[in-house]
């Protein structure tokens, strides 16, 4: 699969030699297979004597590092993409009559929609690019009102005409964790896990990383402590339990990329760090700041998180930030992240690196409930069938619900996770009686409550290893926010549109930017959201122009 950047500059190459030193060629290959896709775009092909891989990441192109020549002449490099995306497979629809349970992991990731915007932003073509799109990061990036309780978790839930489908319904539920509720406060144990290898070397990069671990070293209390720890070709520890500010920043400022990628032996070293320096009942995390290019140790997407499952068992959590482009591997972050406890973001900005790590700093950093799980019964009486849109790589079958040895996701103070079901209304045009011969489909007297699905939550303490239950019934009363109902339909229209989904329907461009249009609420992301939106229909404009 190829992601093309919308204009390539061509460049000239041919072959120097110089002062007698021998140079060798270099052609980078585009793989592909049912785990991972990559995704590489040759711009030219030269003939250089290369070092470690660095980035240009006003291009979005890995480029080899070159020696400079005794002549003062610098090899012309070549402008290629490798970024590497895990294969998704959209959810399709299900027969309620012979699958009525959808089981699945929670997630609060938002990695997805950032890195979308830094394409769209940076002029990328995105034909193709259909396994960048996780949908339920695209809707989880925004927040959404929600009545607060005094529970562990608030739930608001609206059912509505689908717009891209005008025969079928769509459901939306987001659920908010309480900002209160088993929030530690015996401090917090810090460890920046820093990739400092060459690839680092760009202002989109580790420049952006010194500056996004200074913004959340200022918020930093009396009971709080950071370690940093920094791996490129190895691992090395440069502070441990600073509570100094200026100390921090120092380290920070004192880091420089060199070398290769051994992401292996610096998880490694962060986890022991944090167990080090654990506090009881505190915050225990780590915090990885990379572009997620491993070339030492561990370097398989497996093994990287078989190390991370078995570091989790700590008890510490974590966090993975994303940074860069050309060489991304978002496949190897979502991976790790999703393994070990953890939560996922892009950094594209300094402004994102606000949002996060300052903004919304106790749903980022602060876990209150691990584990999570969702499992969802419809009612057969109601529904003929239902689509999960996004979640495809949350799935769980239907008996790890109950089962606490097996993993969900989990969920900071404050957080929110939104979920979205197209429904096909039971007893409509599309649905037909099967006619079955050998079984017959006889309803229990509970199926009669007009209840469209019963929603039920396995989640567990962040120190405990029982999970606990609760369950909330969902009756078709209509939208109960009419701008956040719409504007959810403005954000999957679009990731159905440039993912050139099958059941986008009637969904375009411009249909989704009227449907977010409506639902902005003065709201400067979702304003954001809108001009990005635009900026799609112009390009879409122009390429058929």
């Amino acid at each position: 699969m190829t992601m093309k950047r919308k204009a390539i500059t061509l460049l000239l190459a041919g072959l120097i030699a110089v002062s007698g030193t021998a140079c060798s060629s270099y052609s980078p290959t585009s793989t592909t297979n049912e785990y991972r896709e990559t995704y590489s775009t040759t711009a030219a092909e030269y003939t250089a004597e290369c070092t470690t891989t660095a980035v240009d990441y006003y291009s979005g192109a890995s480029e080899d590092a070159c020696y400079e020549t005794e002549m003062g002449y610098t090899e012309p490099y070549q402008e290629f993409n490798t970024e590497e995306y895990n294969t998704i497979k959209e959810n399709g629809f299900v027969d309620v009559a012979s699958a009525p349970l959808s089981t699945f992991a929670a997630d609060v990731d938002t990695a997805s929609y950032c890195n979308l915007r830094r394409l769209i932003r940076n002029g990328w073509d995105l034909d193709n690019v259909a396994s960048a799109i996780r949908t339920e990061e695209m809707v989880n990036y925004f927040d959404y009102k929600v009545n607060d309780t005094d529970k562990v978790f608030s739930v608001q839930y609206s059912v509505g005409n689908c717009p891209w489908n005008e025969n079928n319904k769509l459901l939306v539920l987001t659920m908010q964790a309480n900002s209160e509720i088993n929030v530690p406060y015996r401090g917090r144990n810090f460890v920046f896990l820093i990739d400092s290898s060459g690839s680092m070397e760009s202002t989109d990069k580790l420049d952006l990383v010194k500056k996004s671990f200074k913004l959340l070293a200022g918020t930093l209390g009396p009971k709080d402590k950071v370690s940093i720890v920094t791996y490129s070709g190895s691992s090395e520890t440069l502070l441990t339990g600073s509570n100094n500010y200026d100390e921090i920043v120092r380290v920070l400022d004192s880091i420089e990329p060199w070398g290769g990628t051994n992401g292996s032996g610096g998880i490694n070293a962060a986890y022991d760090c944090a167990e080090r320096n654990f506090i009881e009942d505190g915050n225990n995390r780590v915090i990885i700041a990379s572009d997620g290019d491993m070339n030492l140790g561990i370097t398989s997407q497996s093994g990287l998180t078989d190390l991370i499952k078995e570091k989790k068992e700590s008890g510490v959590f974590l966090t993975v930030l994303g940074y860069g482009q050309g060489n991304y591997s978002d496949a190897n972050m979502e991976s790790i992240a999703d393994a070990g406890n953890g939560n996922y973001f892009y950094i594209d900005s300094i402004e994102e690196a606000e949002r996060v790590l300052c903004e919304k700093l106790k749903q980022t950093t602060v876990t209150v409930a691990k584990d999570v799980k969702f499992q969802l019964e419809f009612n057969p009486a109601e529904v003929e069938s239902y689509r999960q849109i996004g979640y495809e790589n949350r799935q769980m079958s239907a008996r790890d619900f109950s089962d606490d040895t097996k993993d969900g996701g989990e969920i900071g103070a404050g957080a929110q996770v939104t979920v979205c079901y197209e429904i096909v209304p039971a007893n409509t045009a599309s649905g037909s009686d099967k006619g079955l011969k050998y079984q017959d489909l006889n309803l229990s007297d509970k199926s009669k409550s007009g209840e469209l699905c019963t929603v039920s939550v396995r989640y567990k303490a962040p120190t405990s290893d029982e999970s606990s239950l609760i369950e909330y019934p969902l009756v078709d009363n209509g939208i109960s926010n009419r701008e956040d109902f719409n504007f959810i339909c403005g954000v999957i229209e679009a990731s159905m549109v440039i993912r050139d989904s099958e059941y986008k329907g009637n969904a375009t461009y411009r249909s989704a930017m009227d449907l977010a249009r409506n639902g902005i609420s003065n709201n400067k992301y979702r304003a954001d959201f809108l001009d990005l939106l635009k900026t799609l229909d112009a390009n879409r404009y122009e390429a058929n122009w």
